[in-house]
């Protein structure tokens, strides 16, 4: 068995395990990651395509911004429709200039990935066996790389590994909590090559059901609808969808939709999933492998990168000055953040989506709440703070020498 010695061993090389160990990197800080898929796969997962206004400031903290301020697409606003009406939210005039930028996911993943590789840091892909032991007193990690086993020996593991991955998975029952809500519809997506339907995106309230309009450039769309958690992809032509999106859009919006052939047609189930604590000993969970948000909100990627914020903030604050106050707090900080970024998107899923279960009354209900909303600064205010995203403090990262 081959030993490495490492200070971070991070599990999962998404955009939490990738960015923290760019953050790492710059800060001086030696550590690897291990993954279990292979790089190509990883780089290819379609995901989220919104970044809060904080998230752009860590990117660009982190070095990696090149390409986002050059190809993402800033945007000030949003625009709801409902009762067959349009309503602009002023992002920024509501939150003192702040604003979103739409970049997919998959294109933070691959920025990412482009400096490590430039940097030449370790990264285990493909790693069979994984497994992650004694992080309450000496932490290590095991996995078969290439026909060799590995031990890696480290200071901390940070669990970057997804909700299905292995370091939550690790941790005994009677030290972890889990809050959980499963919703009854999914999320039927469709990313095709045709321009977008407007400038910013339209989420839709409708008699048939919830509807968003996004982008990921100005030459790629990707659509959304609501629909039942028994439909399948195959149940659902491109013609089928696009029909059934220009039933749920305004007149306007449904004669400027330009269709195409869909390039990946998927349905993501809805769901509202928290871990609690964070920490366990010397393991730190972040991203998906500690929560799950329901994307109406936008939170998912973002949640990531404010974990991550946290984490190697604490991890810097440890080795360059020998405190373990950002350790002793990450989970709290993370937690209050989370479960704010949860209760908006718990909220914006129910005032916009149609369930089984709901009366006329309560339709009305939600009808009413949004046209206030919508028709209030107070109200607009409230959605814009927490759509642009809850502020956190982001460490600097100059004059840091590298860590022995």
């Amino acid at each position: 068995m081959e030993i490495v010695k490492t200070k971070v061993a991070i599990i999962g090389s998404g955009p939490a395990g990738l960015l923290l160990g760019q953050l790492l990197y710059k800060a001086g800080i030696h550590h690897v990651i291990i993954e279990q898929r292979s790089a190509e796969y990883v780089a290819s997962r379609i995901r989220a395509g919104i970044l809060e206004q904080v998230s752009v400031d860590l990117l660009e903290q982190a070095g990696v911004d090149q390409n986002l301020k050059a190809k993402g697409l800033p945007h000030s606003g949003i625009e709801i429709l409902t009762n067959g009406k349009k309503h602009r939210v002023d992002l920024s005039s509501l939150t003192e200039g702040k604003q979103v930028t739409v970049y997919g996911q998959t294109e933070v993943t691959k920025d990412l990935m482009q400096a490590r590789e430039h940097a030449e840091l370790t990264s285990f892909y493909e790693a069979e066996q994984v497994q992650v032991d004694d992080f309450y007193s000496k932490p290590k990690v095991t996995f078969h790389y290439h026909g060799k086993d590995y031990q890696i020996e480290c200071d901390f593991i940070a669990g970057c590994d997804g909700y299905h991955g292995v370091c939550r998975a690790s941790v005994p029952e009677d030290k972890i909590k889990t809050f959980e809500k499963v919703y009854p519809f999914g999320w039927l997506g469709v990313l095709a090559d045709v321009p977008p339907v407007a400038d910013e995106l339209i989420y839709v309230q409708s008699e048939r059901g919830f509807a968003l309009c996004s982008m990921r450039s100005e030459t790629r769309s990707r659509y959304y609808l609501q629909v039942p958690l028994t439909d399948h992809v195959e149940d659902w032509s491109d013609e089928r969808f696009w029909e059934e999106l220009k039933r749920r859009l305004d007149p306007e919006s449904r004669e400027k939709l330009v269709t195409g052939v869909s390039i990946e047609k998927s349905i993501a189930p809805l769901r509202s999933f928290v871990t609690e604590p964070m920490r366990f000993g010397q393991l730190f969970l972040a991203g998906d492998a500690a929560h799950i948000v329901p994307p109406t909100g936008a939170k998912g990627l973002n949640l990531a990168a404010s974990d991550i914020a946290y984490l190697s903030s604490a991890l810097i604050e440890y080795y360059h000055e020998g405190s373990e106050q950002g350790i002793n707090e990450y989970s709290e900080k993370c937690l209050q953040r989370v479960w704010k970024a949860e209760r908006f998107s718990w909220w914006m899923t129910h005032l916009l989506h149609r369930f089984e279960t709901e009366s006329e009354f309560d339709h009305k209900i939600k009808q009413a709440e949004l046209s206030y909303i919508l028709t209030s600064q107070a109200g607009q205010t409230t959605l814009a703070e927490n759509y642009v995203g809850l502020p956190y403090e982001i460490r600097p990262l100059n004059n840091l020498q590298p860590v022995g």
